[in-house]
């Protein structure tokens, strides 16, 4: 029952969701992208995503000096979860809005965006 409990809070805030969301879409996401996307410092993405990291929805990997995250499909029991809650949120307004965010930002490389985020206070590391 903790498992459920770490779980749920994982994904029970507003920008939790729509990473949740726009990853049920995309297959992977860099770190700078899901910063961009939400419009919030990284320092506040890190916090989400490490959360999610932790409770097992998402996983991570590293590249260079890129983290990538995506959705944890090795545990079975979250494809319900991942079902449901796309089910709810796919056809929303906020989700169309989000897609076409999402859409404008994975045109701009990461090193770009990162830089960006820098040169904007919005990044947590120089």
């Amino acid at each position: 029952m903790n498992d459920l409990l770490v779980i749920l809070k994982s994904i029970s805030d507003r920008n939790r969701l729509r990473i949740l969301s726009a990853l049920l879409v995309h297959e992977e996401l860099c770190a700078c992208q899901i910063t961009e996307f939400l419009q919030v410092a990284g320092a506040t993405a890190s916090k989400h995503l490490s959360q999610m990291v932790t409770a097992g929805v998402l996983s991570k990997r590293k590249q260079g000096r890129w983290i990538y995250f995506r959705l944890n499909r090795d545990n079975p029991d979250l494809s319900p979860l991942f079902e449901w809650v796309n089910a709810r949120i796919s056809g929303t307004k906020q989700a169309k809005k989000d897609m076409c965010t999402l859409k404008q930002v994975l045109e701009i490389p990461c090193e770009e965006l990162s830089q960006n985020q820098r040169e904007s206070g919005r990044c947590s590391t120089s």
